[in-house]
C-alpha cells in the first residue's frame, strides 16, 4: 500500500533495519523534533485491527514500546543498547483503520544504567494510549546497530 500522498509534511519514511519484530507494524515515518526526539508515526492498516475492527492493543503497545526505546536510546547514545524492563499502559480511546498515529515521547531521566520516559499515542489532538517505560542498558553481544537511522 502506498500511502505517501497522505503522509503529513515533514515526515520521512524510516528505513527498515535488519529483521526485527518491530517491522510487523509496516511503514514507519519520522520527524525530528527540536528537543532531539524523533516523532514516530504510522498509518493504521487493516492488518493492525482486532475482531472489533479497531487497532489491536498489542499493536499499540508495540508501537509505544518501540517509540520509547528508539528515542531513549537515541538520546543516551546508541553505543550501549537498551531493553525494556517495565512498560505500563493506559488505553484512553480507540482509533480506526486509516488513522495517522503519532508517538509523542517525553524522556524523563537518562541515567548510565536506566532510562525512563513517557509516550502518548495521538490521532490528531486525541490521545489513544499513554505509556510509561523503564529501559536498562545491556551489553551488545552481537554488534547489532540499534540506532534509528
Amino acid at each position: 500500500m502506498s500511502d505517501s500522498p497522505t503522509v503529513p509534511d515533514g515526515f520521512r519514511k524510516l528505513p527498515a533495519k535488519g529483521e526485527s519484530f518491530f517491522q510487523v507494524l509496516g511503514d514507519l515515518y519520522g520527524r525530528d523534533q527540536a528537543d532531539g526526539t524523533l516523532l514516530l508515526a504510522m498509518r493504521i492498516l487493516p492488518q493492525h485491527a482486532n475482531r472489533l475492527g479497531i487497532p489491536h492493543g498489542g499493536m499499540l503497545a508495540t508501537f509505544a514500546d518501540g517509540a520509547l526505546g528508539i528515542n531513549l536510546n537515541r538520546l543516551r547514545g546508541p553505543e550501549i543498547p537498551i531493553v525494556t524492563v517495565n512498560l505500563s499502559l493506559d488505553y484512553l480511546s480507540s482509533a480506526k483503520v486509516g488513522d495517522w498515529l503519532e508517538a509523542h515521547v517525553t524522556p524523563r531521566k537518562l541515567g548510565k544504567q536506566l532510562a525512563f520516559g513517557d509516550c502518548v499515542l495521538m490521532v490528531g489532538e486525541r490521545a489513544v494510549l499513554r505509556a510509561t517505560g523503564v529501559f536498562s542498558a545491556v551489553a551488545n553481544r552481537k554488534g547489532v546497530d540499534l540506532s534509528d537511522g
